[in-house]
């Protein structure tokens, strides 16, 4: 039997992913600077006061959106880690499909446009190794694991690919021709991939 409170918590919870929800789809499309809190609570069809019942203010609100697009990101980049292709074709898929996430407008907007500024350089890169690192981390040990790839350091491995993949993004997303240098990210690190990858492995 749904009780009142369980009500209450089911309509808290769906105001807070409108919010939310708004929220990426308004700064996608203004910035954070050019969007207010009135914009976002009338997209959601809630009050202010709903609002700031959830949030403390615009930042706050903010990083939940950011908070959500990571997720979203660590949940694909997860799920095609953990799957039942051979390690090296999800580590991979897991790159190609890095590239594709850093190719969507709300993603870049608000993970690697705004985020830097709104939340400062320190949080954000703390929050990005919250969501991310321990993603690359996984893949590296997936592959040394396998045998794909030779015994290297793997906090140190780890680290420079993370490295070089948040630099791709952010190249990425201040190209003018973003599907071209997005593939090039793409051939460019399969092919440094291969060179450290163990002759004959996958054969």
């Amino acid at each position: 039997m749904v009780t009142v409170r369980a009500r209450r918590l089911d309509y808290s919870e769906a105001t807070r992913a409108a919010l939310v929800d708004s929220a990426v789809e308004l700064f996608t499309k203004h910035g954070y600077a050019q969007t207010s809190l009135d914009q976002v609570a009338k997209r959601a069809r809630v009050t202010k006061g709903a609002l700031y019942h959830h949030f403390s203010g615009k930042q706050a609100l903010f990083e939940a959106a950011f908070d959500l697009m990571e997720s979203r990101c660590v949940q694909r980049l997860g799920e095609i880690l953990n799957g039942s292709a051979s390690p090296w074709d999800r580590a991979r898929a897991g790159l190609r499909a890095f590239v594709e996430t850093c190719l969507d407008p709300s993603y870049q907007r608000i993970v690697i446009h705004e985020a830097p500024v709104v939340m400062g350089w320190e949080r954000w890169r703390e929050a990005e190794d919250n969501f991310s690192f321990g993603l690359v981390r996984a893949g590296v040990e997936m592959l040394i694991e396998a045998g794909e790839i030779e015994e290297v350091p793997v906090e140190v491995t780890s680290r420079l690919l993370y490295g070089a993949l948040s630099s791709a993004a952010i190249f990425i997303a201040t190209s003018t021709d973003q599907k071209k240098v997005g593939a090039e990210v793409t051939s460019t690190i399969e092919r440094l991939l291969e060179i450290v990858r163990v002759p004959g492995a996958g054969a």
